[in-house]
């Protein structure tokens, strides 16, 4: 399946790199937790995005990588602390054209099987029953504890960004039969998505629940993602989690980055997907318990 990939993208003529995986600074995201590597100072990269996107800022034209990436503290079955991530982005084609393409990659192993196309208020008025614009964290409260979610003790203080995710992660997910995409994220979502008319140009890809795809429209802008990770690292440190530095290298190339779209699919997942195997463990010869 590697082989199929890599003819999958020579096919559309987009080219395959290869860039470091050890960094000096940190990929931030309050929820993801890097592997810091302290005898250079640096950090195993979460995904190869910051410097794909300084290779396409050079301009380097439409570039993929199948890549090695290093998650800390994810581990169990479907999750491994090091696993392998396919990541490309397209210069100039629109939101829907990535879709389409995500969706096209994705059959190579699932097949052609059917897709169930979701708005972010669309998933929430049809799995929940709520207007999620219009709901407050109380609101969202009692939700999920009318349905005996496993809240944990510090529910009470959650923003309502906390429990859009946790309902979206135990109420919304399970219920997804086959293959769903959510599409169109709200701004606070945004990650590194651009941002228009406060809808995240953001989709995420789903089989039987299970996560396997997040892509973006992407940001250009340096002084908002500067923002945005500035934020980032507020929400690590009120979490009680180490803080980042900022990747100064990746938020110059902004100014250079071309209007873009890219994605990253989980390869290991869609591998396990087409074994019918309910672990990683089975198809993974490395496992994390077995190196």
């Amino acid at each position: 399946m590697l082989a199929e990939v890599r003819a999958f993208f020579s096919h559309k003529k987009i080219l395959e790199v290869d860039t470091p995986i050890l960094s000096h600074a940190a990929p931030i995201d309050t929820h993801i937790e890097v592997m810091a590597i302290p005898s250079v100072k640096g950090f195993l990269h979460t995904s190869p995005e910051y410097a794909m996107k300084r290779l396409i800022a050079e301009g380097s034209g439409d570039i993929y990588q199948l890549s090695h990436v290093f998650r800390a503290e994810e581990a169990g079955r479907l999750h491994n602390p090091e696993f392998t991530m396919i990541e490309w982005y397209r210069i100039g084609v629109s939101f829907q054209f990535l879709i389409d393409e995500t969706l096209e990659l994705i059959r190579l192993f699932l097949g052609n099987i059917p897709v169930h196309i979701y708005t972010y208020s669309q998933a929430f008025q049809k799995f929940v029953g709520i207007d999620h614009l219009a709901a407050s964290p109380s609101d969202l409260k009692k939700i999920a504890e009318e349905n005996n979610l496993p809240l944990t003790s510090d529910a009470d203080s959650w923003d309502k960004d906390t429990f859009l995710h946790f309902l979206m992660a135990f109420l919304i997910e399970p219920q997804f039969a086959g293959l769903n995409i959510i599409r169109d994220f709200p701004s606070t979502q945004a990650a590194l998505a651009q941002v228009y008319q406060d809808v995240a140009e953001r989709f995420e890809v789903y089989f039987n629940g299970i996560e396997l795809a997040n892509g973006f429209h992407e940001l250009t802008d340096p002084v908002e993602q500067r923002r945005r990770f500035v934020q980032a690292n507020c929400e690590r440190e009120k979490l009680g989690k180490e803080t980042l530095p900022l990747d100064e290298n990746f938020l110059s190339a902004l100014e250079d980055l071309p209007d873009s779209c890219g994605v990253a699919v989980g390869f290991d997942r869609l591998l396990m997907l087409q074994l019918n195997k309910e672990s990683l463990k089975e198809i993974l010869p490395f496992a994390w318990d077995n190196i």
